[in-house]
């Protein structure tokens, strides 16, 4: 979670040495509980492989939370933190806070329990290039064939942990597909609405 030190909340707390101070952020990570909020790029991708392989290191059966209020971001960072979701032998449950967009929601469908509040959404669709394109007709055929093999993947991901066929995700995902929280789990990208943790 890149959240910086201004911005992270304090938890204080009386002891027989006096006063400790502690961020959140690490009495969540003391819960097994990690955050994906904002952008998915290098340095979120860095901080949730390590917390989710720290995690694995001090219990390798308990469950993992991870909470999602991201509008996505790079995909090859997301499918980094995507491999290694599916390689800690930890379950790991997520939940949607706000929106999971994009890569955020290819790895939010990717959790073992897949929890929802009532009014978070997600929204899936195809890759999207970044930036101009421009150079020679084979850099531009490289870059297009790139984009559709990028395509192929994340169809093959979220009709895995949806139960559709990638002919249904492709259609689907051919635009902006947004879903409200009871509409996420009616099509397989959630498996429940919750009201409390």
């Amino acid at each position: 979670m890149n959240i910086s030190s201004a911005d992270t909340p304090n938890i204080i707390k009386e002891s027989n040495r006096g006063y400790d101070t502690f961020r959140i952020v690490d009495k969540m990570l003391a819960d097994r509980e990690i955050a994906c909020i904002g952008p998915i790029d290098a340095a979120q991708t860095d901080s949730l492989c390590l917390q989710l392989r720290y995690l694995q290191k001090e219990d390798p059966a308990a469950e993992i939370t991870i909470f999602f209020n991201s509008p996505g971001g790079e995909v090859q960072s997301g499918l980094a933190i995507y491999d290694t979701m599916r390689a800690v032998s930890c379950p790991v449950r997520t939940v949607c806070l706000g929106m999971a967009g994009s890569m955020a929601a290819l790895l939010f469908i990717s959790g073992d329990q897949r929890d929802m509040l009532p009014h978070s959404r997600v929204m899936i669709h195809d890759p999207l290039l970044q930036g101009g394109v421009s150079g020679s007709a084979l850099e531009v055929k490289t870059i297009a064939d790139n984009l559709m093999r990028t395509r192929d993947i994340t169809a093959e991901i979220i009709a895995e942990h949806t139960g559709k066929t990638i002919d249904e995700v492709l259609e689907t995902t051919a635009h902006d597909a947004y879903f409200e929280a009871e509409e996420a789990v009616a099509y397989g990208l959630a498996d429940r609405v919750i009201r409390t943790f």
